[in-house]
Order: C-alpha cells, then structure tokens, then sequence
C-alpha cells in the first residue's frame, strides 16, 4: 500500500474489520462508526486499552464506558442475571438502546461501576460492527469521540484531530456522511424487571 495514504485508508470493508481487529487484539484502540455516534473502542477485557481510552478523552475512571455486542443471546455471558424482559425490549426498540444492568462479569473492572453495572448495546444493522465483534469474540468498548466535557461529534468531521491522533487505526468508513446522528436511549434494567429511562 502506497505509504502516503493516511492510517484510516483501506478498500474494502472485509479489510477494514481484518485491520480493526488486529489492532484490537494486540492492544489498541480504534475510531470508528457505530450504530449510533462515531465511537472510540477497544476490547472489553483488555485493561490497559481502557485506560488508554481514558486518557485519551480526559475521562474520569470513575465514569464507565458501555460495551457493544452482536447479539442478544451473549447477555447472559456478561450479565449474571438477565431479566427476559431484556431481549424483549432490544428485539423491539425502534431505536439504539443501551441497557444498564447489574452483576456485570467477565470484561475488565475498569468497565465495571460501582454498583456492579454495565451499559450493553446490541448493535444491529451495523455490518462492521457486527463482524468485528463476531471475529473478536469479547465485547467490544463504545465511548463517545469527543473530549470529555466536550460536545459528542454527530458526524465525523466534528471529532477532534487530537482523537484521531491519539487512538491506533481509523475506521474508513461513513467519514464523509452528514447523516446526523445521536446517542442512544439508555434505560437501567434490575433483575426483577423494574426499569426508568437515564436518557431518551
């Protein structure tokens, strides 16, 4: 490849998820499009990715990040207690939903807030999310590309150079969309089914 390109240059999306995924797996930190905001990620049981994550945004630790997954039937690998009103309400959201829940497991406890919780989001109709979470095998991180304190970009061109400096690979896709689009619905799910909404 012709070294002039810049780092968030490939061809196809099959590279794109191929590249994401090495960088990934070795450690690294990614920008990249999701099913909602442009997202900064990273694997989910990886620590010290996290933490460069944190660093990069300026973020309080004490400020948890969500996780994404490709499917609904992989809750239970991350959640000890999954409510089955959970499915129903991710099968039927007609928007990106974030689902708080307790008893979080099995990803890094820098994640983890206080009481034990973690946001979750299914990605749906979001291919390269979907195949690079399939390929990685853990969850993926989702924060948003912004400064913390800052506005959350709508769209790629809002992220701050020093974003795309700090993270290890671009993703090369949707970087010239306009399409405005904002954060997802966040809604705390308890075990015995009782929810509110933290954002709509």
């Amino acid at each position: 490849m012709n070294a002039a390109l810049p780092k968030y240059f490939e061809p196809c999306l099959e590279t794109r998820v191929a590249k994401a995924f090495k960088i990934v797996q070795e450690g690294g930190i990614i920008l990249y499009p999701t099913d909602t905001i442009w997202g900064i990620g990273c694997d989910a049981t990886n620590t010290e990715a996290i933490q460069k994550i944190y660093r990069l945004k300026q973020r309080d630790e004490a400020k948890s990040m969500i996780i994404l997954l490709d499917t609904e039937n992989k809750l239970e690998s991350y959640i000890s207690e999954v409510n089955p009103l959970a499915f129903e309400l991710i099968e039927y959201a007609e928007n990106p939903l974030t689902l708080v829940m307790p008893g979080a497991k099995n990803i890094s406890p820098a994640l983890i807030a206080a009481d034990g919780s973690v946001g979750i989001r299914v990605v749906k109709d979001t291919p390269f999310c979907q195949q690079l979470i399939q390929r990685l095998r853990k969850p993926l991180v989702s924060t948003s590309a912004n400064i913390s304190g800052k506005p959350s970009p709508q769209y790629f061109s809002q992220i701050d150079q020093e974003i795309i400096d700090g993270v290890d690979y671009v993703v090369d896709l949707e970087q010239h969309s306009k399409e405005i689009k904002t954060p997802s619905t966040i809604m705390r799910l308890a075990p015995d089914g009782r929810f509110e909404f933290l954002r709509r």
